[in-house]
C-alpha cells in the first residue's frame, strides 16, 4: 500500500510516498515563483501550486502500482488568504504569511478593537502574517474584490478542493487565521463579524488526520488512480512537520530550520502567553501547542550564500569557520523581512554589527548560523517562562542538514537536539496523517511510535554553552536600540 504526503510550501511543492511500513519510496520536488509587486508585499498564484502539484504528482506516480494508493494527505504555509468566486475561480494572488502590508489593519484590531478582546475571542493577537488583517486589507483597498469573495481558504486547502471538491479546512491550519475560537475549536462569530464575513463563506472544520472525501473522479481518472482513493485534510506546515518528526506527546519540542524557524511545543491544554508573544494553536493529533517563529532562518543563511556571496556551495562557505572563530564579536540580526517572534515588527531588518579590520567572510557566516540560533532561543526563553519544560528537541527542515549548524543551536539552547530518520517535515507528516485517515493506525501517536526513530543525538557542549550564554545576552540588547531607527 501507498500514502502520498504534499507540502505546499513557499519556493516549493514537495510530494513523497511511503509504504506502510512508512518507507519512503519516491520524493518529487517542483518549484513555483514567489512575488514582490511592491514593498512588503509578498504573493503566489494559487494556480502555481495546482499545476506543480499536478506535474509533480504525475512523476511520482510513475514506476509505483498505483492500484496500491490508498490515501493523500495535505501540509501547507500557513495564513496564506486564498479567495475564489461564485464560478470558484481565483480572484487574485494569494497574500501570503510574511506579507506585511497589514501594518494597519494590525494595529487595528489590537489597539482599537483591543488586544484583550481579540485574544479571548481566538488565543492570540493580531500579526502581520495572519489571514484575519489581510481580509481588512482587501475589503478597505480593494472592495470589488472582497465582493466577489465565495469562499475563503488556506493554501493547502485549496488544494485539497481542487482534488475532492469538498470545502474543509483543519484545526491547526485555521488556528492562524485569527478568526478560530482555538480554545472552543470553532469560528469565532465575534471576529467574522468584525470581518464582515460569514460562517458560509468558510470552510468545515475538520481534524488533520479525518477524511473529507475522495478523490475526483476525472482527477483520478488523469492520474491513473483507484476512484476510493481517500483525501486527508492535513494541516498547517508546522503542526504537520511536528508529526513528520515525531512530536506529538506532552512537552516534546520542535525546531525547524526551513525558509522561516519555527520552535514548537506541544501541550495536552490551551495555554496563553501573557504578552501574546507566541501562538497558541491547535496540533495535528487532537491537542494544542505554542509556538514561536523567526521570519528568516534558512532564508538568512539563502540570502548570505547566495545572494551576497554569487555561491551554491553553502558547505564550502560553512566550513570555512573555525573553532577560533567562535569567540568573534560580529553579531547578525536575522530580520530581513521583519520579524514576528518577539517583537511583531514588520520594519525591523537584518543586521551586521561588531566588524572591524579583521573581520573575514568565515566571521560573517558565524554570525548568521549563530543569529538564527540566538533568535530561536528568543522563543525558548519565552516557553521558559510558561513552565514549559524542553531538554532535548527534534530538529528538521533543509537547514538541519548541516550538523555544525546544529551543534550550535544545541550550544544556545542547552539541549540535546536529536535527528530522526526522515528529515522531509511535513511532506512525511502528511504521508502519516495520510496512514491514519486511511485507518491503518487508531491514532497520530501510534504511527510516529511505527515509523519515525531516532538516527543520533547532537549534545551541547559545556564550553560553549557558556561562552553562547554570554554572546546571546550581547545580542538581545542590540534591538531595542535598533528599534526605532528602523522605522524611520
Amino acid at each position: 500500500m501507498y500514502f502520498i504526503g504534499i507540502d505546499i510550501g513557499t519556493s516549493s511543492v514537495k510530494i513523497i510516498a511511503i509504504d506502510e511500513l512508512g518507507k519512503i519510496i519516491k520524493s518529487v520536488t517542483r518549484e513555483y515563483p514567489i512575488y514582490f509587486p511592491k514593498p512588503m508585499w509578498s504573493e503566489q498564484y494559487p494556480e502555481d501550486w495546482w499545476n506543480k502539484t499536478i506535474e509533480g504528482l504525475e512523476e511520482l506516480l510513475e514506476g509505483i502500482d498505483r492500484s496500491e494508493v490508498k490515501a493523500i494527505s495535505m501540509s501547507g504555509q500557513m495564513h496564506g488568504l486564498v479567495i475564489l468566486d461564485e464560478r470558484d475561480q481565483v480572484i487574485r494572488p494569494a497574500i501570503l504569511w510574511n506579507d506585511q502590508r497589514t501594518e494597519d489593519e494590525c494595529s487595528y484590531l489590537n489597539d482599537v478593537i483591543g488586544r484583550e478582546n481579540i485574544s479571548k475571542w481566538t488565543g492570540n493577537i493580531a500579526l502581520t502574517g495572519f489571514t484575519a488583517p489581510k481580509l481588512l486589507w482587501l475589503k478597505k483597498n480593494e472592495p470589488d474584490n472582497f465582493k466577489k469573495i465565495e469562499k475563503i481558504m488556506l493554501p493547502k486547502d485549496y488544494i485539497a478542493y481542487k482534488m475532492s471538491g469538498v470545502f474543509a479546512t483543519d484545526f491547526s491550519d485555521a488556528s492562524g487565521t485569527l478568526y478560530l475560537d482555538v480554545k472552543n475549536r470553532k469560528w469565532s462569530q465575534n471576529m467574522l463579524d468584525i470581518l464582515n464575513i460569514t460562517i458560509s463563506q468558510l470552510p468545515k472544520l475538520y481534524n488533520s488526520y479525518e477524511v473529507i472525501g475522495k478523490i475526483k473522479g476525472e482527477l483520478a481518472h488523469r492520474l491513473g488512480l483507484n476512484k476510493d482513493v481517500k483525501i486527508v485534510i492535513g494541516g498547517g506546515d508546522q503542526a504537520v512537520a511536528a508529526v513528520g518528526g515525531g512530536v506529538v506527546g506532552k512537552d516534546q519540542c520542535s525546531v525547524s530550520l526551513g525558509t522561516s524557524g519555527v520552535v514548537f511545543a506541544n501541550s495536552n491544554e490551551f495555554a496563553v502567553d501573557k504578552a501574546n508573544r507566541l501562538h497558541s494553536f491547535c496540533n495535528a493529533s487532537s491537542s494544542y501547542h505554542v509556538m514561536g517563529v523567526t521570519l528568516a532562518a534558512a532564508a538568512s543563511l539563502k540570502w548570505w550564500v547566495e545572494n551576497i556571496n554569487k555561491s551554491k556551495n553553502y558547505d564550502s562557505i560553512i566550513n570555512e569557520i573555525k573553532d577560533s572563530d567562535l569567540d568573534n564579536q560580529v553579531f547578525f540580526l536575522p530580520y530581513l523581512m521583519g520579524e514576528r517572534t518577539p517583537h511583531n515588527d514588520p520594519y525591523a531588518r537584518g543586521t551586521f554589527i561588531g566588524m572591524d579590520m579583521t573581520t573575514q567572510r568565515e566571521d560573517m557566516t558565524l554570525a548568521v548560523l549563530e543569529g538564527v540560533a540566538f533568535s530561536l532561543r528568543d522563543i525558548f526563553e519565552i516557553m521558559k517562562e510558561m513552565k514549559i519544560n524542553i531538554s532535548e528537541i527534534t530538529i528538521n527542515g533543509g537547514g538541519a542538514r548541516n550538523y555544525f549548524w546544529c551543534q550550535i543551536i544545541a550550544d544556545v539552547l542547552n539541549v540535546k537536539v536529536n535527528k530522526v530518520n526522515s528529515d522531509d517535515g511535513p511532506a512525511y507528516g502528511a504521508a502519516i496523517l495520510a496512514t491514519v485517515g486511511y485507518g491503518l493506525f487508531d491514532s497520530v501517536d501510534e504511527a510516529c511510535e511505527n515509523f519515525i526513530k531516532t538516527t543520533h543525538t547532537i549534545y551541547p557542549d559545556g564550553n560553549k554553552v557558556a561562552l553562547y550564554d554570554v554572546k546571546y545576552n550581547k545580542y538581545r540588547q542590540i534591538y531595542p536600540c535598533l528599534k526605532e531607527l528602523f522605522r524611520k
